[in-house]
């Protein structure tokens, strides 16, 4: 069983950045793929990126490519999301997850976190 805390969401202006964080509790932290997903008020949650066991290997919906860079330290048992060129509509809960087994398009995450709120505005 995989526990995942969040942190690091906030009120940012467009163009601003962000860097968010999330902690995984348990030893198979480095079995797991990682991703991001966001979920805005009245929408349906959604992809944002994933990172393979190793860190080797990224996902990224279109809309972050370019801005979003996902990482992972599994000696830290933790996994990043840096945010750059805010734009509001980025503005969402964002939420961290977790499956065990490797990374591909479309798979379904077993563990999820609470979620930390990202705002873009001026």
């Amino acid at each position: 069983q995989l526990q995942l805390v969040e942190s690091g969401g906030g009120l940012v202006q467009p163009g601003g950045s962000l860097r968010l964080s999330c902690a995984a509790s348990g030893r198979t932290f480095s079995s797991h793929t990682m991703a991001w997903f966001r979920q805005a008020p009245g929408k349906e949650r959604e992809f944002v990126a994933a990172i393979s066991r190793s860190g080797g290997s990224t996902l990224y919906t279109d809309s972050v490519k370019g801005r979003f860079t996902i990482s992972r330290d599994n000696a830290k048992n933790t996994v990043y999301l840096q945010m750059n060129n805010l734009k509001p509509e980025d503005t969402a809960v964002y939420y961290c997850a977790a499956a065990l087994g490797i990374l591909r398009p479309g798979r379904q995450y077993d563990y999820w976190g609470q979620g930390t709120q990202v705002s873009v505005s001026s």
